[in-house]
Formats: structure tokens, sequence, C-alpha cells
């Protein structure tokens, strides 16, 4: 199976997950490149508003097809809502994804992101995965990536 590994990550937290998602099933990954500087306390205010509002934003020209893979696995911070990075990516390949599976990391949102995302993608996923920033911290995240790389 050709898998792909698609995430944005604005600290680092999403694509740490995404790396060891890929290291485990020996897929290919590309980050997700938000042209709109996100960087620094405005930057992240700027986020949470876009996140809130469901925007979406410019973002790099991908380099790989994700129509070209069996499985394609998204990961998202959660800024209220998937970040504007992902939904412009989902909403870009709508309906060219065989099979997905999604993953959030996220401080400690109650939001439930994953219908949106199946929504944008016009994929129902096979699993999902959340994470939150303080099991990426503490280091005790690697159990559910197991689970959820297992569900694949």
């Amino acid at each position: 199976m050709k898998i792909l590994v698609v995430y944005y990550s604005r600290t680092g937290n999403t694509e740490k997950i995404g790396n060891e998602i890929a290291k485990i099933l020996k897929a290919d990954t590309e980050q997700i490149i938000d042209k709109k500087d996100r960087s620094g306390s405005i930057g992240w205010v700027v986020a949470g508003k876009d996140g809130m509002g469901k925007k979406l934003t410019k973002i790099e020209t991908v380099k790989k097809d994700p129509a070209k893979y069996d499985l394609v696995i998204v990961g998202t911070p959660v800024w209220v809502n998937m970040t504007p990075a992902v939904r412009t990516y989902l909403r870009k390949f709508k309906g060219k994804f065989k099979l997905t599976a999604f993953y959030c990391t996220k401080g400690g949102s109650n939001a439930n992101i994953f219908p949106d995302m199946e929504e944008e993608s016009g994929s129902k996923a096979k699993t999902t995965m959340e994470i939150l920033d303080k099991e990426i911290k503490e280091d005790s995240y690697k159990e559910k990536v197991k689970n959820f790389t297992s569900q694949l």
C-alpha cells in the first residue's frame, strides 16, 4: 500500500506526530506550507480567528499528488477548527482521496474536527486520532500512535 502523511504544523507538534506515523508505516511525507505569516503572538491570535472562521488560505504548491496514494493521512493542529492550510488542502483535492485517516494535535479543546475534515475531503476516515500537546511534552503519545497505525 502506498501511503502519504500530509500535515500542517505551526509549532512542530503535528509534524512530530506525522513523522512518527510515517516512520512506522514507511510512508512518504509532505508538509503543507501556509503562505500567511502565523509566527509570534500576533500570528497565534490571527490563526485562532482564521480557524474559528473556517477560512481558507494560500498554500505553497504541493509536490506529491494525493490521488496517486492508496491512503492519505492528514494531520492538523486544532485552532477551534482545523487550520486554514489543511482546510485549503482538503478542499483542493476533494474527491481525489482513495482512503483517508485523520489526526490532530490540540491543547485541550473539546472540538471534534473530524466530521468537518471528512466533509472537506469528500472521504470518510478509516480511523482518527487526537493527541494533546501535554502528551507530546510528556512523551506519552506513542501508544496512541501505535494503536492508530495498527488500524490502517
